[in-house]
């Protein structure tokens, strides 16, 4: 190799690795600004969820305290209020359809064959 294409070489080789190193550290420039990126982003949303909690327990704090029991009933002719009887949750039941049967007719039947050469069921010809 003659001395001007060796010079030539190295310097191309040089600026190939300048270019590579460059790119190297902005990949990892933007990997280190995408994670404070992504860790800003998971304080907003948990400062957010902290809130809707927040929320949350106001309301369930407002909500009004549970109806009294009534009375069990009395042996005096006073009216009564009872209950209703509890009602059993409907059942359901799965009916599997009819299947589909489809009969198709094809033309000349199980005895196509036989017809043609004068053979019949049964036997030979009388």
């Amino acid at each position: 190799m003659s001395r001007p294409l060796a010079v030539a070489f190295a310097a191309l080789m040089a600026l190939n690795a300048v270019i590579g190193i460059v790119a190297l550290t902005r990949t990892l420039h933007l990997g280190q600004a995408s994670h404070k990126a992504s860790s800003a982003l998971v304080v907003k949303r948990t400062a957010q969820l902290d809130r809707f909690e927040a929320s949350l327990k106001a309301q369930l704090a407002k909500k009004p305290p549970p109806l009294p029991r009534l009375p069990a009933a009395s042996t005096s002719g006073a009216a009564t209020i009872t209950a209703a009887p509890a009602t059993s949750v409907p059942q359901v039941r799965y009916v599997r359809p009819a299947p589909i049967v489809i009969h198709k007719h094809r033309a000349g039947g199980e005895h196509e064959g036989a017809d043609a050469l004068g053979e019949r069921e049964g036997g030979a010809d009388d």
